[in-house]
């Protein structure tokens, strides 16, 4: 049953005050909820402008992959593997998780980078290794791979459903006691004597000392209501799904590759999904173009085609467009926001968000009901480090992580 056939009334009295208020019932705030629900974290409200999964987790991508350059997301990364793969041991329901492998291609230049990365995540658990362009090619016989040296193979990763991960989450929420308010929208944080006491929405007030902010590209509005201001951006993307041609191989790997600044994954047997590495800033999340452009398409197809030449005779089945909410290190903000006592955001995921949501609705309730993550240490995700001049930079990193 889908949580919004079983949407709480925003008259209902046990909505009016809260233990702990969500905004957001994406891949995020769901996962939280869930999270929370299983401590038996008190009265717990998710509301949503719209319905479950509706806004970013609906139109993700949705790849699940360890490589980052950045230890503790490889952490998250591999947390959230590890439910992915035990789904129904998770939420109780069989999931839809998919492992294709994932290959990491990165600029002739970065090779070094490259196997430092896999050494740290090796260190740190994952299943990936490098392999040269002769195993490559036997992988994948559809790519042209003649300009790489070297490239990262993690065999347990794919992909998933964002609109169902939300979905289940939120469900066995609910089941544990969880209250959901869809098309709820929030207004304006309530602050007094520098702490949150709940949020106003567009049917009224909740009351609470807690209020998570799970509301991706809605997020910096919303904080500037009450004069914070997040260093989040909102940038529009345009995803290409095609049909396989008749001698292309189904079901391959999933790369990320920064020669073409493509991603790309196989969907089921008969499709191809790609995307682009940028998009343009400043989008409105409430309107933006719902349907993607010809131009935009085919730009995205002709350079993912240098990689996969069998691409360029590839029929375009449909586009599909979404709004990333990004920061400028491409990482988000989990945490507390400083000087405002139980006000707590999770976003600016930048378009990476998915894969690493089991795990980041685990490591906030850690925070909210621990005071600190304790699966994987956040802490240098948080909010204020900006600020701070304490912008995220890894060892390793490359150019366009």
């Amino acid at each position: 049953m889908s949580p919004d056939s079983r949407t709480s009334s925003p008259n209902d009295a046990r909505t009016r005050t809260a233990d702990i208020v969500i905004l957001g019932a994406g891949v995020m705030g769901a996962s939280i909820a869930f999270h929370l629900a299983k401590r038996r974290a008190g009265r717990i409200v998710v509301i949503d402008k719209g319905h479950v999964a509706q806004g970013g987790s609906g139109r993700s991508s949705a790849l699940v992959r360890m490589h980052y350059s950045y230890a503790p997301e490889v952490q998250l990364a591999l947390v959230s593997l590890r439910m992915f793969e035990h789904w129904r041991d998770t939420v109780g329901e069989e999931g839809d998780f998919r492992r294709t492998g994932f290959v990491r291609i990165v600029h002739p230049g970065e090779t070094e980078r490259l196997k430092q990365n896999v050494k740290m995540q090796r260190k740190l658990g994952v299943n990936v290794k490098l392999i040269d362009r002769v195993e490559l090619k036997a992988l994948e016989p559809d790519w042209a791979v003649d300009d790489v040296e070297l490239a990262a193979y993690e065999p347990d990763s794919g992909y998933g459903d964002g609109a169902g991960v939300a979905n289940d989450f939120l469900t066995r929420a609910r089941e544990l006691g969880v209250a959901y308010l869809s098309k709820t929208g929030a207004l304006e944080f309530l602050v007094e004597a520098g702490r949150v006491s709940g949020i106003s929405t567009d049917h009224g007030g909740i009351t609470a000392p807690v209020v998570v902010s799970a509301t991706g590209p809605w997020t910096g509005p919303l904080f500037q209501r009450v004069g914070i201001d997040l260093p989040i951006e909102t940038e529009y993307h345009q995803v290409a799904i095609l049909k396989n041609v008749p001698d292309m191989k189904g079901g391959g790997c999933a790369c990320i590759d920064s020669v073409s600044a493509t991603y790309f994954r196989s969907d089921a047997q008969d499709k191809f999904l790609i995307g682009d590495f940028y998009g343009q800033r400043g989008a409105d999340p409430d309107h933006f173009p719902q349907r993607a452009s010809d131009d935009g398409l085919e730009e995205i197809i002709e350079r993912a085609s240098r990689r996969v030449p069998k691409l360029e005779n590839a029929e375009v089945m449909r586009g599909v467009t979404g709004i990333y909410d990004m920061t400028p290190d491409s990482r988000p903000l989990l945490g507390e926001i400083s000087g405002v006592a139980g006000l707590y955001v999770c976003a600016g995921f930048s378009g990476m968000g998915f894969k690493i949501s089991p795990a980041i609705g685990l490591v906030m309730s850690e925070l909210l009901l621990d005071g600190r993550g304790k699966t994987v240490d956040i802490s240098s995700f948080c909010p204020g480090r900006f600020a701070a001049g304490k912008p995220i930079k890894a060892e390793f990193e490359y150019k366009d992580d």
